[in-house]
């Protein structure tokens, strides 16, 4: 039983009064906000967390001059020197550099970090774009067109990085990774499916070198906005590996079918612009890539996945898409199959993308998704060769459309004979 309160009195001790508060003066109650379940999509959980949304904004920035500078050079250089043959081996010159520059910017972000090292050597990048468009536009020696190129392919792998944010954010969670995996395939193929048609838009609408200037402020402004989000960038790990990522075991088979895999977008693309031959080619083409968008948004939602050896499949069976479609001789046929093609490279890109972040070691992430990118990026040469021979030796006008194909069996045949795949553990 609680004492009652006292007080002094000059006739000695009383019970002091007690007195009610006026409910004006009591502290005001806070009610706290009712708790908000988790949103069902599991994309929309992606971007519920803090910060995601601000770098993927300025990632999405960086890399669409990825499928913009080749387009815009093409145009560039076709416009003003009349040779188509001179801007194919400009492209392929700073493409060749690129592959061989890659892997060492990308082995200088895991080392410094990303901020560090991604708005100099897109800073150099952008640089070197208006120099090759100063060279251009005073119709320079052609040597010098080619040195400007190679001296200056610095672009970053924007992809890795974001895809390392990811990984670094969702550490623990393999479910969110992979459905963020996907999202970023998805995002790759849209800065594909659209870049070339923004670089085409400018460069004609404009004048030849508008796809050049937008590309390169587009890439210096993205790769800014992307190394300002400090809070998502992940922390420079320290080294548990010596030596490139390509000794670890089972890197190198993977990367040999990233090879092959690449050859099967490069032939595609050659074949089917050689098939239709038209103003129509670039949008029929871009349903392939739609289709991947599609299929991978989709696949990252899927709570299993399938395995390597599974996705090279079903892509060998459905790269006979198009090839049965020409044969009809409708274009709409070989739209549909396309389309219908297309769906097999984001699952197989995404599954094959997730080896390389479980077969490569934490410090060196960057270095190794890169070199799987390199990898893509020589199959597609090679492919777009194999293609371009493939269309001008044709004994039927679908004969081309067979590179595709051999192409993705031989990614399979490489995968079941190397054991890609089946037994991968994380690293350190």
């Amino acid at each position: 039983m609680p004492q009652p309160d006292l007080t002094l009195t000059p006739a000695g001790p009383a019970l002091a009064p007690r007195y009610r508060r006026h409910p004006a003066s009591e502290p005001p109650v806070r009610h706290r906000p009712p708790h908000r379940p988790p949103p069902r999509n599991p994309y929309l959980r992606l971007f519920a967390l803090p910060g995601t949304r601000a770098f993927t904004a300025g990632n999405l920035i960086a890399r669409m001059p990825s499928g913009m500078f080749g387009v815009s050079a093409v145009i560039m250089i076709a416009d003003r020197y009349d040779s188509y043959a001179l801007a194919g081996a400009v492209t392929a010159t700073g493409l060749a550099s690129g592959a061989l520059t890659a892997p060492w910017i990308a082995r200088l972000v895991d080392r410094r970090g990303q901020a560090r090292v991604a708005v100099p050597a897109a800073a150099y990048m952008a640089l070197g774009q208006l120099l090759l468009l100063l060279c251009v536009h005073e119709k320079a020696p052609v040597w010098t067109l080619c040195l400007v190129v190679a001296a200056t392919a610095t672009a970053p792998n924007m992809g890795g990085m974001s895809r390392a944010r990811w990984a670094h954010l969702l550490r623990g969670d393999p479910d969110a990774l992979h459905t963020a995996n996907a999202f970023e395939q998805a995002v790759d193929e849209l800065c594909f499916m659209l870049g070339p048609v923004l670089a085409a838009f400018l460069c004609s609408m404009l004048f030849p070198e508008a796809g050049t200037l937008v590309a390169a402020a587009l890439l210096l402004g993205g790769a800014l906005l992307l190394a300002a989000q400090r809070s998502t960038e992940p922390p420079i790990a320290p080294r548990t590996a010596t030596g490139s990522p390509l000794r670890t075991r089972g890197m190198v088979p993977l990367l040999t079918v990233f090879l092959a895999t690449g050859a099967v977008f490069g032939s595609m693309e050659v074949v089917a612009l050689a098939y239709v031959d038209g103003p129509v080619a670039g949008p029929v083409l871009a349903l392939q890539a739609a289709g991947s968008c599609a299929a991978g948004l989709l696949y990252g939602r899927a709570r299993r996945t399938a395995r390597l050896h599974t996705c090279l499949a079903a892509m060998a069976v459905l790269m006979a898409m198009p090839l049965l479609a020409a044969t009809t001789g409708s274009l709409l046929a070989l739209a549909g199959g396309l389309l219908v093609a297309g769906m097999a490279t984001a699952p197989t890109m995404l599954t094959g993308m997730g080896l390389v972040q479980r077969l490569t070691p934490a410090s060196q992430l960057n270095e190794g998704m890169t070199l799987a990118v390199t990898a893509l990026l020589a199959g597609v040469a090679a492919g777009s060769a194999t293609g371009g021979w493939a269309a001008d030796h044709a004994p039927f006008p679908a004969f081309g459309f067979l590179a595709p194909i051999a192409a993705a069996t031989l990614a399979l045949a490489l995968c079941a004979a190397t054991g890609v795949g089946r037994r991968t553990r994380v690293r350190a």
